[in-house]
């Protein structure tokens, strides 16, 4: 169980804070009490969560480009974190088909210019690497769940590029961080849902945008089966790792963040469907786009055994989650900062209440 007492004062720096994850990552740290500082590109239209929040009053930010060593360099020298969580990224598989060499850049050069940082700056306890359950080499056979000893192989630029990123990562703790005082981890993440994921090609932000726009949510592969969470869910994993190995080092190493069990694209969105109401429907669109993997199913054996995880949050709570976050988002977008803190705070009561 998370130690909230861990992060009160203590100055964390969180890249990519202007996404998703990133802003409600930054959301839970304030709430915990943290010194919050982060880096990443200036929002973007769609990253619309972050304006809402209200975290950039609350928080320093610097904005650039991870691809900038000497910027992100001067942050962490300046800032002198004591836990690094790494999000930035470029997320998207298929925009990795139309932009890879940015992709590889990105999510390849970002993580290591960040660690070369790390490795001048002292204050640094706890680095953890957030990637993706995508990273492993797979056949899609519907009898294999994934653990962390698969081999790494990503087929398409996104999942390959963050392949990249975990050996150099466990490259750098083996050869650079082994015999200093800052630990060295990767979670290896499942599709995160929540409220506010405005990217394009998600699917939560186009069942949101169809739903605002009163038409049908189109739905490109209906049978494929994805490991989604409850956003919250991987947040809290990361911050029980980061605490946790910045006191015992031996917990260092590469973690799966997913749930139990995955589910068809088509049953989340007809579930979403249900949910939202007003005769919203959903139709099949099949296009030729990249090719993206039909099946993925990875282990959470290990978090569930080391953290003593266990997932918080069903699909149906997940989704009654979102769909009451998006429509306050619609009608009352000013009260979303006072929503977020109530929903963070409603989820650590649940967490503590699960562990009674």
């Amino acid at each position: 169980m998370l130690n909230k007492d861990f992060y009160k004062g203590r100055k964390v720096l969180v890249t990519g804070h202007t996404g998703f994850k990133g802003t409600w990552m930054c959301k839970l740290l304030l709430h915990l009490g943290a010194d919050v500082c982060g880096y990443a590109l200036s929002p973007t239209p769609y990253q619309h969560l972050f304006g809402l929040s209200g975290i950039e009053k609350r928080m320093q930010s610097y904005f650039g480009d991870v691809r900038d060593e000497n910027h992100i360099k001067n942050v962490v020298q300046t800032f002198q974190p004591e836990v690094v969580i790494h999000l930035a990224a470029q997320p998207i598989v298929r925009d990795s088909y139309a932009m890879p060499k940015y992709t590889y850049e990105t999510n390849i050069l970002g993580a290591l210019y960040l660690l070369e940082a790390i490795r001048e700056c002292d204050s640094v306890k706890s680095f953890l690497n957030v990637t993706t359950e995508k990273v492993y080499e797979n056949d899609e056979k519907p009898n294999i769940t994934i653990d962390e000893s698969f081999p790494l192989n990503g087929y398409d630029p996104y999942s390959n590029s963050k392949s990249c990123s975990e050996f150099i990562t466990q490259t750098y703790r083996r050869c650079f961080f082994s015999q200093t005082q800052c630990s060295v981890s990767t979670a290896r993440t499942s599709n995160a849902l929540g409220g506010g994921d405005g990217s394009p090609h998600r699917i939560i932000s186009d069942c949101v945008k169809s739903a605002a726009n009163r038409q049908s949510i189109i739905v490109r592969n209906p049978e494929s089966v994805r490991p989604y969470q409850y956003v919250l869910d991987p947040l809290l994993v990361y911050l029980e790792i980061c605490e946790r190995q910045y006191y015992d080092k031996s917990i260092e190493g590469c973690y799966n963040v997913a749930p139990d069990d995955g589910v068809t694209t088509q049953t989340l969105v007809e579930k979403f469907c249900e949910q939202w109401g007003e005769g919203l429907k959903w139709e099949i669109h099949r296009d030729d786009g990249p090719y993206e993997a039909k099946m993925l199913r990875v282990s959470n054996k290990k978090i569930k055994d080391l953290l003593g995880w266990h997932q918080r949050c069903t699909l149906d709570e997940m989704i009654q989650r979102i769909v009451a976050f998006e429509k306050r988002c619609l009608y009352h977008p000013e009260t979303i900062a006072d929503y977020m803190d109530k929903e963070i705070e409603n989820y650590l009561t649940m967490e503590k209440n699960n562990e009674l």
